[in-house]
């Protein structure tokens, strides 16, 4: 089999996000190709939607229903075991591809030698191919075989997982499993994705399509989600290390830490919030302290952080509390004055 689609399902029946999604991997104009839905015990009719695609379409859909909620790390790590396909991609449930998506993708893969192929994605406010704002998910200069220099790259602007295939052989035998239990697990394990690759390769066209809505996990500030988030980025650390990239790495890596678990964790948090715990947000510049605590030193903070956001640090890590209420009422005023 040539490409095995994971699709990690929670509580997508509603507005028939979850129909568009498997609808469109089903239009797909390639034929040799399989698609693993892996409901994470959802309590809506997201279980019921998928059995019926199973039923409709044998050998074609396939569907794995756990028996405890383990997030999205947990469902991508069922589907991956239970792939048949020579590669490998994830789609978001709430998601849906370009009919000619995937097609695109392995023809780039084949007429390359490549092992990781992705392309661009849009964000759309409705179930349509209306392409709406394109997102570039990577650059002409990042493809290619890896090199050093390109692997920094693909640290600092990787792009999102989704818009990708990947070499099913890699996965297995790198052992590229998502950390479960977790929100935000693709930021643990992106890196790994990426810089353990041979030969990248990009599709400059908006191939994907990124549903934006109140519910998804990017639009939802909770403390917890901020915990994994925290997480996710001391994993993508240990993760590093582990597989011996880290040292050659160092700057890089320590900089996407710097932006997923101090930047956005902090102003999100704060700006975002419905009841902020003032030692919450105090934890957050010790946790950064304790990890990088030159982390002004690195250079790609220096050249890629606005000046507004450096003293909002500074500010934090100096004045925690001071730092609430002056960072709330300035969101409070420049959303008054739109």
């Amino acid at each position: 089999m040539k490409l095995s689609i994971i699709v990690p399902v929670y509580n997508m029946a509603g507005e028939g996000k979850l129909n568009f999604c498997i609808d469109s991997l089903l239009a797909q104009t390639i034929d040799d190709y399989e698609i693993i839905a892996v409901d994470d015990c959802s309590t809506d009719a997201s279980a019921k939607i998928l059995k019926e695609y199973e039923e409709e379409h044998p050998g074609k859909v396939k569907v794995i229903l756990s028996q405890k909620n383990g997030r999205q790390g947990t469902a991508k790590n069922k589907g991956i075991k239970e792939a048949q396909g020579e590669w490998i991609a994830f789609m978001d449930s709430d998601d849906w591809a370009a009919p000619d998506m995937y097609e695109k993708l392995l023809k780039r893969a084949e007429e390359t030698g490549a092992d990781v192929v992705g392309c661009d994605y849009s964000y759309t406010y409705e179930h349509s191919f209306t392409v709406g704002k394109i997102i570039p998910n990577n650059r002409d200069d990042q493809v290619g075989m890896l090199d050093t220099a390109k692997r920094k790259s693909l640290i600092l602007d990787g792009g999102s997982l989704c818009p990708k295939i990947f070499k099913r052989d890699r996965i297995i035998n790198e052992k590229l499993f998502f950390p479960e239990g977790i929100f935000y697990e693709d930021n643990a394990v992106g890196n790994a994705y990426m810089v353990t690759a041979k030969h990248f390769e990009y599709v400059k066209e908006p191939l994907y399509y990124y549903y934006q809505h109140d519910t998804s996990t990017v639009h939802t500030v909770t403390k917890a989600r901020c915990e994994d988030r925290m997480r996710s980025g001391i994993l993508m650390i240990e993760d590093a290390k582990k597989r011996g990239f880290y040292e050659d790495l160092k700057e890089e890596i320590e900089y996407k830490f710097i932006s997923l678990y101090y930047l956005n964790t902090l102003f999100s948090y704060v700006r975002e919030g419905k009841h902020i715990d003032k030692k919450f947000v105090r934890s957050i510049g010790e946790g950064l302290l304790k990890y990088i605590p030159d982390f002004r030193n690195n250079k790609y903070f220096k050249e890629r952080i606005d000046a507004e956001e450096k003293r909002m640090a500074d500010l934090h890590l100096k004045h925690p509390y001071l730092f609430i209420i002056y960072y709330r009422a300035l969101w409070a005023y420049r959303k008054a004055k739109r």
